[in-house]
């Protein structure tokens, strides 16, 4: 996107990434220092358009459409708002780019190491949110996104978006659960049941400030995780997948120590009984081995399945090296197909139905002549009273009369 003097015309060509995208939703993402009221007197007075017509705040935009947008605009404060790339050091990018293990159009597939935070919060600061602004080529290029976490102590998969429209597309994906996840993880034991769904709802355990979930069968929301155990070293340990199907804090943690197996190094659900002796590393045992994702369409090869497998880190490949697990005995393969997603038309058939049977539901019931009867029926019965006599019409008189009328004249 090109930068022009403030008091010029400016011309925008739609990108793939804003397809769809509502007008003023579109002035945020690239335009940020535009501010809505601005926006609004804009396209009340006809200044801004898109292909040459009006166009509204609430209007959806399509790639390839040019965007009018007319000089100046910019609201006092809201560039000193936008964010700025941050200056990092030659340690700091080679290390963002070290984690690095796919890029496309539209994400950044991290391998993150264990004991480095995906966000900052209180005494953090040294977290994968911080390392972003090293895949900033320039002021041109947004600022990637986080679109979903990892425990600090976890390793693996994380999926990074490169802009705006990508980080919307993945967190709707996300959030409705068509994006499948597999763990690995050792734990202390062996499930009695070589695989199953451990279905246990999860609340903030009150006291510890929302640091710690646990099992609340009244009031927690539900949880799911399927496993299955690869294999075992003896009745020591065994090397489990878990493919979380709900996606809830610390669920994979919370639910294996639940069932009297916690993850080997998680001694904050585990306690002292989540270590093992001898040469097994005292770390966490917990490594997001494969992330497959639909991608967005955000430009040439984009718009398929993105289907990423991390290595282990090096403190977990050791373990498995010493409790005697090959890596080729499990591809990390999910359980459940991914549910297709419902084109446009199909929602809206879908909303309709929704609806109509709502209103069915909310009008009153109307009493047709068998209602009626039957409610005449199931009146008491009393002592009925005579049935008043009506008086017999009189009968018209004379060649002139006319029948039903009360007398000739």
């Amino acid at each position: 996107m090109s930068v022009l003097p403030k008091d010029t015309v400016r011309q925008f060509t739609i990108a793939d990434d804003d397809d769809g995208v509502r007008l003023d939703r579109w002035f945020k993402r690239n335009l940020p220092q535009v501010g809505f009221a601005t926006i609004s007197r804009w396209a009340r007075t006809g200044q801004i358009r898109v292909d040459g017509k009006r166009a509204k705040p609430e209007d959806r935009l399509t790639a390839g459409q040019v965007l009018r947008v007319p000089p100046g605009g910019e609201d006092a404060g809201r560039d000193a708002a936008k964010p700025r790339a941050r200056a990092l050091s030659p340690e700091q990018i080679a290390e963002a780019r070290a984690m690095v293990i796919r890029e496309t159009p539209a994400a950044i597939v991290l391998n993150k190491p264990p004991g480095l935070a995906t966000q900052g919060g209180s005494k953090t600061t040294k977290h994968v949110d911080g390392l972003l602004d090293a895949f900033v080529e320039d002021e041109r290029t947004p600022r990637p996104r986080l679109v979903h976490r990892l425990d600090k102590d976890t390793s693996g998969v994380l999926l990074i978006a490169r802009t705006p429209g990508s980080a919307a597309s993945f967190s709707k994906r996300f959030a409705s659960r068509s994006a499948r996840k597999v763990y690995w993880a050792l734990v202390v034991g062996v499930p009695e049941l070589s695989e199953g769904i451990i279905d246990a709802p999860l609340a903030k355990q009150p006291g510890t400030g929302g640091e710690k979930m646990h099992i609340d069968e009244e009031g927690g929301q539900a949880a799911k995780t399927r496993y299955r155990v690869v294999d075992r070293a003896g009745t020591r340990a065994a090397w489990v997948e878990l493919e979380p199907l709900t996606g809830r804090t610390h669920q994979l943690r919370v639910h294996m120590a639940a069932i009297g197996h916690p993850i080997v190094g998680d001694g904050k659900y585990g306690g002292p009984d989540a270590f093992l002796t001898g040469a097994v590393s005292r770390k966490m045992h917990l490594h997001a081995r494969r992330l497959i994702i639909t991608e967005p369409k955000a430009g040439e090869g984009a718009g398929g399945k993105l289907d990423v497998t991390a290595e282990l880190p090096p403190h977990f490949a050791a373990s498995m090296d010493v409790l005697g697990f090959n890596t080729a005995l499990s591809d990390a393969a999910p359980l459940r197909e991914e549910t297709p997603e419902k084109t446009p038309e199909e929602k809206k058939q879908a909303a309709r139905r929704h609806f109509k049977q709502a209103r069915k539901e909310a009008r009153p019931t109307r009493r047709g002549r068998g209602a009626a009867a039957a409610a005449a029926k199931a009146k008491p019965k009393g002592k009925a009273k005579p049935a008043a006599k009506s008086k017999p019409k009189p009968r018209p008189k004379g060649p002139g009369a006319r029948p039903g009328s009360q007398k000739a004249r």
